[in-house]
C-alpha cells in the first residue's frame, strides 16, 4: 500500500508519500512564513488562497520524488481538521478529487493524530501504551496513547497554549514573526533567574495548563517604568525557562499518575531545544524514555499525516465523497483504525 498524504491546516502547504513496505519516499513542503510576516500573524484568508497555488506543484514534486505516478498510489489521507477552515477545505478538496479522479480511498486525518504519530517515523518507534505531551501554537495536552486511535486526554490548556505564550510574549518583546524560535533565540542571551515569571498550575494537583497569567505578567515587566529594552534578552530567557519547567513537570507528573516510563513529545514546541535539554535531564535522572520526531517532523508536515492515513486505509477504512473540514474537532472522539468502518458512499450514476 502506497499513501499520498496533504496537509493545509495552517500555514504550511504539505505533501508526502508513504510506502508501507518502503518507508517514507518523499515530503515536500512549502511555508507562508514570508507571506504572514508583514502582518505579524497568520491571515486566514491569505493562508487558503496560498495553498491553492502550491498544492498541486507539490503533489507533482513528492510523485516524481517518490520515484511514484498516480497508479502507484492506493489511497489519499488528508487533514480534515482541526485548523483553519479555509486552508482546510484547499487540502480536502484537493485530496478528494485527486481520490475520485485516480479511484483509490481517501481518509481524513486528525491533525493531532498526525503529530502524536510521528515519532512511528523514526528507527526505534516508541511502544504503547505511552504518555504524550503535545505543544504546539494551537495545542497544548498531555494524553495516555494506547494506541493509533486509542487516547485518553489526562489534561490539557484551559487558555492560551505553549506555542500562543511564546509567540505572545514575542510580539511583547518586538520580535518579528514567528515570534517563538526568535523568543528562543532571543534566550540564549539572556541572563538565568534575571526575571522569575510563575510557573501556572503548577502548585496544585491536576494535568492542566494555563500560559494567559504568564503572558500579563510578562506584559507588566516589559511596560514597567524604567524597563531597560537591553533587558529583552532576560525576559526572553524568564519566559521560556517558565514553560519549559510547567512542561516538564506536568509531563513528569503524568509518568508518575499513569505508572509509564516512555514518553513521547510532539507538536512546533518540540523543536525548542530548551525543552530537549531539560527533559532528557529530568528522564535520564528518572529512567524514563524520551522519543521524539525529528525537528522536520515537530513542525506541521504530511509524513506525520501519511502516518495516521495509512493505519486507517490498512484497516479498511475510508471517507465518503464529501469533502469534510472541521476547524474544531475532539482528539477523544476518535475510535481505532477499522472499529468504525463503513462502506463508501455510491459512486453517482
Amino acid at each position: 500500500m502506497r499513501v499520498l498524504a496533504i496537509e493545509s491546516s495552517c500555514d504550511e502547504s504539505a505533501v508526502a508519500v508513504l510506502d508501507r513496505g518502503r518507508g517514507l519516499l518523499a515530503h515536500v513542503l512549502f511555508s507562508q512564513v514570508d507571506l504572514h510576516r508583514i502582518y505579524g500573524g497568520v491571515v486566514p484568508e491569505l493562508a487558503a488562497r496560498d495553498h491553492v497555488r502550491r498544492l498541486v506543484p507539490l503533489v507533482r514534486e513528492a510523485l516524481d520524488r517518490a520515484g511514484s505516478t498516480r497508479r502507484d498510489i492506493t489511497g489519499i489521507a488528508y487533514t480534515a481538521g482541526p485548523g483553519l477552515i479555509g486552508a482546510l477545505l484547499t487540502g480536502a478538496s484537493l485530496a478528494r478529487s485527486l481520490a475520485y479522479a485516480w479511484d483509490v480511498p481517501a481518509v481524513n486525518v486528525h491533525h493531532l493524530e498526525g503529530h502524536l504519530l510521528a515519532p512511528l517515523l523514526e528507527e526505534d518507534p516508541p511502544p504503547f501504551p505511552h504518555v504524550a505531551l503535545l505543544v504546539s501554537g494551537g495545542h497544548t495536552l498531555l494524553a495516555l496513547v494506547r494506541g493509533v486511535g486509542e487516547y485518553q486526554l489526562l489534561g490539557e490548556t484551559r487558555d492560551d497554549a505553549a506555542g500562543e505564550a511564546f509567540d505572545k510574549t514575542a510580539k511583547l518583546l518586538g520580535l518579528p514573526y514567528p515570534g517563538g524560535p526568535e523568543l528562543a533565540r532571543l534566550a540564549t542571551e539572556g541572563r538565568a533567574g534575571a526575571y522569575d515569571f510563575p510557573r501556572p498550575m503548577l502548585d496544585r494537583p491536576g494535568l492542566e495548563f494555563s500560559f494567559s497569567g504568564l503572558k500579563t505578567a510578562v506584559s507588566l515587566a516589559v511596560k514597567a517604568p524604567g524597563f531597560d529594552p537591553a533587558r529583552r534578552a532576560d525576559v526572553a530567557q524568564g519566559v521560556q525557562a517558565a514553560i519549559v519547567d510547567t512542561l516538564v513537570a506536568k509531563a513528569l507528573r503524568a509518568l508518575d499518575e499513569t505508572a509509564l516510563d516512555t514518553l513521547v513529545v510532539a507538536g512546533g514546541v518540540g523543536a525548542n531545544r530548551a525543552l530537549r535539554t531539560a527533559l532528557a535531564a529530568a528522564a535520564a535522572q528518572r529512567g524514563v524514555r524520551v522519543h521524539w520526531p525529528r525537528i522536520e517532523f515537530c513542525t506541521d508536515n504530511a509524513a506525520m499525516i501519511a502516518v495516521a492515513g495509512l493505519a486507517r486505509l490498512a484497516a479498511g477504512e475510508q471517507s465518503g465523497l464529501a469533502i469534510e473540514a472541521r476547524a474544531q474537532w475532539p482528539l477523544t472522539s476518535l475510535v481505532p483504525p477499522g472499529a468504525a468502518v463503513q462502506a463508501p458512499d455510491p459512486l453517482p450514476a
